[in-house]
């Protein structure tokens, strides 16, 4: 359970003990428990949009937006903005990508690319069909266990990065976490299917992009795979409702 608080208190904003951060062995377990955290996530964010007036779908597509941010703390949008302004600033090059990455600063590229997605997302709520509206919670769950999924198929370049101590997660559990977000997509039915399949091409082609320009992948760009995932997924619940 120590690597499930890890995984929660990294990932979200929601409080857990200090001192489980301390624990080597935790921080490594914590991989596997990454679906979870998006199954905690979904629920909440998913609880607040089905509770909201339908009646106001706008504000209450922008209110539940809002919560969902602030519940992760912006983490990984901070990762998308930094992607962003590396892949167009890095003009194809890896050691300058690598080193835009590190500027705390957000340029032109990254802020484009937050208030894209951003609005991406908010537009996708509020056009969510209500007969999709209690699948929502599937979009972090895809999200994190693309995390998962990108640790166990993908190399971490960042030497000392926040994901090396990931490197080296048990692969079984993480393959157990990843086949249940898998099961439970299917037993969402045809909208639950799409939206994995949504999941597959966005990692599928943030792989192959990280592979040419890094040959692996870096904490920043694995928060751009989890913010392009949530909004692939939006996007294909509405239209597959």
């Amino acid at each position: 359970m120590r690597g499930l608080l890890v995984a929660l208190g990294f990932l979200t904003r929601i409080p857990v003990p200090v001192r489980v951060f301390e624990d080597a062995r935790a921080q490594r377990t914590s991989l596997a428990w990454y679906p979870v955290v998006g199954v905690i996530v979904g629920a909440l964010v998913t609880g607040l949009f089905v509770l909201l007036p339908r009646e106001h779908a706008l504000l209450s597509a922008a209110l539940t937006l809002l919560a969902w941010v602030a519940l992760s703390g912006g983490l990984h949008l901070d990762g998308l903005a930094d992607s962003a302004d590396a892949w167009v600033g890095g003009f194809g090059d890896r050691a300058r990508t690598l080193e835009i990455m590190k500027d705390p600063r957000s340029g032109p590229a990254g802020v484009t690319a937050i208030v894209s997605l951003l609005l991406l997302k908010f537009a996708a709520l509020a056009s969510l069909p209500v007969e999709n509206a209690w699948l929502l919670w599937l979009s972090p769950l895809l999200a994190r266990a693309a995390l998962t999924a990108a640790f166990l198929t993908t190399p971490y370049v960042r030497s000392g990065g926040l994901g090396s101590a990931l490197k080296e997660a048990p692969r079984v559990g993480c393959i157990l976490a990843l086949l249940c977000a898998v099961a439970i997509c299917i037993a969402c039915g045809l909208s639950g299917a799409c939206a994995l399949a949504a999941a597959l091409v966005v990692f599928a082609f943030w792989r192959r992009a990280c592979l040419r320009r890094l040959g692996g992948f870096t904490g920043d760009t694995a928060g751009a795979l989890a913010e392009t995932v949530e909004a692939g997924v939006l996007v294909v619940l509405v239209f597959g409702g």
